[in-house]
């Protein structure tokens, strides 16, 4: 009992002491690399980082804030690990960093998580997180054939292994045709997306691709006007038209669906002439009105007609969406709000005269510089994670308190604001800081699903969107605690990173402080030293029984779960 409150201690203490950096920057033990501990950012040789930074400056000054000061190295590689290729570093790569003494060493950096070291973590962290953008987190088998998790996920890897640029990441996903199945003949994983939002007229495919790609969130006027935009009825139906050629099929090995083809065929219409392909809607009043031609938000029109051979409607589609001045604008949000925990707008995806934007002279210019470098998403990253608003320490002073959106203000960004790992996150993590189990194999991929199945619980939307919850509800909570992986994490068996700290040679401070490093990009405090020495202590000698204890405080405290 006595051992067990001490470990709580150690959760209890690990975020406050977090919260007091300060004397854990200053304390460091002697087997964790010194300094530096908080570099000021490398001098700005990048005019569009000297663009974001003068423009925080002045909206600081606006606003008569003080920004924090600057996050630890420490603290901003964790940051950066997580938000680049969605996990924490492990202890080398910490000690790595740590112990470059360039001032570029940021930089370099970021140029490794972007480059060919860690090209496929990179992809498959990006693959996740636009695979559940696009469909959400269903897995294979959902809807009989017509989702393919695998093939989308497979597409999604090339695309951002090869940096595909943006504008053409999303011609692609608009005009895809093709099987949706690694193994099947055609295949195009690309499908995918619409072929899980075609059904209901295509109404989600409409929804979904001007809330992605556009940042325009059009679904109250499936039915009727926009109650607080200028989004007209007939605009969403005139931008539905676009998807009407398109068609899912199922693909069967005898009875038994095996995977689905997304293909354009000639569209007759609501009124059954494939002249002119008309479809209708109807009023709230009960008046029918027929639309014509297909049109884009801006008011831009195609030719009226259902003929595949006269006109492709999607790949018509496509080009208007990749020449549009939303689409930068709505990825520069997309991505600001990924780095920063807000966006331009919030929500990220609803922007317009109804919904005004933070400075929008920066997000304006963030969006024309990507245009220039033919949509490079990974120039955009490199930019956003090297700026001054992204090197500030999560801790509020006393001259920023009141940035603090969590309260409803409009985010200033004079300081890195605290937010949980994504569930996909927090699994590579402790994966990345226990060494529980091999990575990027087959099973790996499995025991990640059936782990994301018991921590987020998906259900659609009227809109065939998704909501999950990942909250930290007591279930999660002792599940987390308590589940096999973390048993896994905890346990001492050979091969795991417990193991080998056990047997290697040392004091017990010095690996107190590798767990920290593990768990935390940083050593403990003064009081969390005590308290993990306590533990061992109470252990009278059993090293391993002392690690276990004090690794399982550590994973299961607020300072592992948050990213900060």
């Amino acid at each position: 009992m006595v051992v067990l409150a001490a470990a709580f201690s150690i959760l209890a203490a690990s975020w406050s002491a977090a919260a007091d950096n300060t004397s854990a920057r200053q304390k460091r033990p002697s087997a964790v690399p010194s300094k530096p501990q908080a570099s000021v950012p490398e001098p700005g040789d990048d005019p569009t980082i000297d663009f974001i930074n003068q423009q925080l400056a002045q909206s600081w000054r606006d606003a008569e804030l003080t920004p924090s000061p600057h996050a630890t190295d420490g603290e901003w590689a964790r940051r950066v690990f997580l938000d680049l290729i969605g996990r924490i570093p492990s202890v080398d790569e910490t000690n790595q960093f740590l112990s470059d003494r360039s001032k570029d060493k940021r930089a370099k950096l970021v140029a490794r998580l972007l480059g060919s070291e860690y090209r496929d973590e990179y992809a498959r962290n990006w693959a996740s997180i636009w695979a559940n953008l696009l469909i959400g987190r269903r897995v294979d088998g959902d809807r009989r054939g017509l989702v393919s998790r695998e093939g989308l996920e497979t597409w999604l890897h090339g695309a951002f292994v090869a940096n595909l640029p943006y504008d053409q990441f999303v011609r692609q996903l608009v005009s895809a045709n093709g099987a949706n199945q690694p193994d099947e003949e055609g295949f195009n994983g690309a499908v995918n997306f619409l072929l899980d939002n075609l059904q209901e007229k295509a109404t989600p495919a409409t929804t979904k691709t001007a809330k992605l790609f556009l940042g325009v969130q059009v679904q109250c006027t499936q039915c009727h006007d926009h109650p607080f935009n200028t989004w007209k009825q007939e605009q969403f139906w005139g931008f539905n038209a676009f998807f009407r050629q398109a068609r899912g099929l199922r693909t069967f090995d005898g009875t038994q669906v095996v995977g689905a083809r997304l293909e354009d065929e000639d569209f007759a219409g609501e009124g059954n002439d494939p002249e002119s392909g008309e479809i209708y809607f109807e009023r709230r009043n009960g008046t029918l009105i027929g639309v014509l031609e297909p049109t884009f938000i801006d008011g831009q029109k195609i030719k009226p007609s259902g003929y595949v051979e006269d006109v492709n409607r999607r790949d018509e589609l496509a080009e208007l969406i990749a020449k549009s001045p939303e689409l930068p604008l709505a990825i520069v949000n997309r991505l600001w709000a990924h780095f920063f925990g807000y966006g331009f707008t919030q929500p990220v995806d609803d922007m317009g005269p109804h919904n005004p934007v933070w400075r929008p002279d920066l997000l304006q210019g963030l969006a024309d510089r990507l245009r220039d470098t033919q949509f490079d998403l990974q120039q955009l990253m490199r930019w956003l994670v090297l700026s001054e608003p992204y090197a500030l320490s999560s801790q509020a002073g006393r001259k920023n308190q009141a940035d603090d959106p969590g309260t409803g203000n409009k985010p200033a960004f004079s300081r890195f604001y605290l937010r949980q790992m994504r569930p996909e996150e927090l699994y590579e993590s402790l994966v990345t800081a226990t060494r529980a189990e091999k990575k990027g194999d087959a099973d790996h991929d499995r025991r990640k699903r059936e782990w994301l199945n018991q921590f987020t619980i998906s259900y659609g939307t009227d809109e065939n969107d998704e909501a999950s919850t990942f909250n930290g509800t007591i279930t999660q909570t002792l599940m987390l605690m308590n589940g096999e992986l973390t048993r896994n994490a905890i346990s001492t068996k050979e091969g795991t990173f417990l193991y080998d700290l056990a047997a290697a040679s040392g004091k017990d401070r010095d690996k107190i402080s590798q767990l920290y490093l593990a768990a935390f990009s940083r050593p403990p405090g003064k009081e969390e030293l005590s308290a993990a020495q306590r533990v061992w202590l109470n252990h009278r000698g059993d090293t391993k029984a002392a690690l276990e204890d004090i690794w399982w405080a550590l994973l299961n405290s607020n300072e592992f779960i948050l990213n900060h």
